[in-house]
């Protein structure tokens, strides 16, 4: 291991996964920790339970400056808000830093970072499989469900590790540097904590400060946003595109994908479907075969997998009617690239907790696509708003009533989708809460 926290004291901010992760990890080295959370200890009793030890100090329902003005480290947790106490910790010389950077610290292994708005967790295990496949000792973990720190001893003799990371994750890095990183898109998200898209962009952007020419940056040049990065890295360019040619880089060519010039499976072949998940294979090659997979390998895998849950999901076909959960299509950019695909008329849920989205760039799609949208949640008259005049739209008061109105508007041939442009927060305990609940509905029509 890298860093040596035996005898420090440590403050971790926040007690869900991430921060119990890494709270863990340092007592396990032989750190002084504490924890703080601003949620009321009553409220915390699963989390605590947990940490699995009586000395880690759990501090509740506040931040007290006495505990960041005596500690050494401060270990955030990914999406935590940017407290007064963290300055001063930084004033009284402590270091700060995220639960990834903690994980670098204490990893001897390369790193493959994916970020985006979309497509990050099919990419990371796409990723993994295919190195997988490779016979590579390979580590995915991050973001996608498994924090970095859950089990320290995996940061160690890895030949990859491949981590799935937010841009929340990224905000507190210092050295932390991929040795292959990508950028997959850039669309609006998350402008309830950023300013504007192109603060949310720096954030992403942080995942190659640290790159060098050794080091891949895979991007994705359909997008003016990620396409710009290729001027501010050191790191070696491979593009990969859906509408462009490129050689070298990834791409699509006479109905292949193909990666620096050389054919690797026919676009038709690949399981997942969708254009977002055209544009996700090709990351995914990209990423893989720079770092050492095979073509036959890679190529196997996207014949095989079947996609994750709550990312257009299919979950039954009933009366001719086909019902798909996209519970994790969370903001704008997710919602069109979901509508996008599908050729037949689409009578789509939506709503939820509002995180600051324009939800005008979709009213042109929903004009041409929508049959009836339906409106759950806090954002529910925001989102008419926005969309009302495009297709005819209602309201449900619950996503259980919402499914039971779906079916009963839809006719054989349609798609009831589930892809809500929204955070679940208001109604759920998280999207797969969501998705689970849309599709026991589903199921019990």
């Amino acid at each position: 291991m890298i860093a040596d926290f035996r005898g420090k004291r440590v403050t971790v901010v926040g007690l869900a996964r991430s921060g119990v992760a890494a709270a863990r990890a340092l007592h396990g080295l032989g750190a002084i920790v504490t924890v703080t959370d601003k949620k009321p200890l009553d409220q915390l009793a699963a989390q605590i339970e947990k940490l699995g030890s009586s000395r880690i100090t759990v501090v509740a329902g506040g931040h007290p400056d006495r505990i960041f003005i005596e500690t050494n480290f401060v270990v955030l947790s990914p999406g935590v808000p940017k407290i007064p106490q963290i300055s001063l910790a930084r004033r009284h010389g402590a270091k700060v830093i995220s639960e990834l950077e903690l994980a670098w610290l204490l990893s001897d292994s390369p790193y493959v970072g994916i970020t985006g708005t979309n497509g990050k967790s099919t990419v990371t295990t796409l990723v993994g499989l295919m190195l997988e496949r490779a016979k590579k000792k390979v580590l995915v973990a991050g973001n996608i469900g498994n924090a970095l720190t859950e089990d320290p001893r995996l940061l160690t003799g890895q030949d990859w590790i491949v981590a799935e990371l937010s841009s929340y994750q990224l905000e507190d890095i210092e050295t932390f540097k991929p040795r292959v990183a990508t950028v997959l898109n850039i669309t609006q998200d998350h402008l309830d904590r950023y300013g504007d898209i192109a603060e949310y962009g720096e954030a992403k952007a942080r995942i190659f400060m640290n790159q060098r020419q050794e080091d891949f940056l895979v991007l994705n040049f359909d997008d003016p946003l990620v396409k710009a990065f290729t001027s501010r890295t050191s790191a070696t360019v491979i593009p990969f595109s859906r509408l462009k040619r490129f050689n070298p880089g990834a791409c699509v060519v006479d109905g292949y994908l193909v990666f620096n010039g050389r054919r690797v499976i026919r676009s038709d072949e690949i399981k997942i479907k969708g254009v977002h998940n055209l544009e996700n294979a090709l990351a995914a090659v990209a990423v893989s075969l720079c770092i050492g997979a095979d073509s036959k390998g890679v190529a196997d895998v996207l014949r095989e997998f079947p996609g994750l849950e709550h990312r257009l999901e299919f979950v039954r076909e009933k009366d001719g009617i086909t019902y798909i959960n996209d519970s994790k299509g969370t903001n704008v950019g997710a919602v069109v690239k979901s509508v996008e695909g599908f050729t037949q008329p689409v009578i789509l849920i939506a709503g939820g907790l509002d995180k600051g989205s324009d939800f005008g760039p979709l009213h042109d799609l929903f004009k041409k696509k929508v049959k009836l949208l339906i409106l759950i949640g806090k954002a529910a008259v925001k989102m008419a708003q926005a969309l009302g005049t495009a297709t005819e739209t209602v309201f449900a008061t619950t996503l259980q009533d919402a499914v039971m109105l779906a079916s009963e508007r839809a006719r054989s041939g349609d798609v009831v989708l589930l892809s809500p442009a929204c955070a679940s927060f208001d109604m759920f305990r998280d999207f797969e809460d969501r998705g689970r609940q849309f599709k026991e509905a589903v199921n019990s029509l």
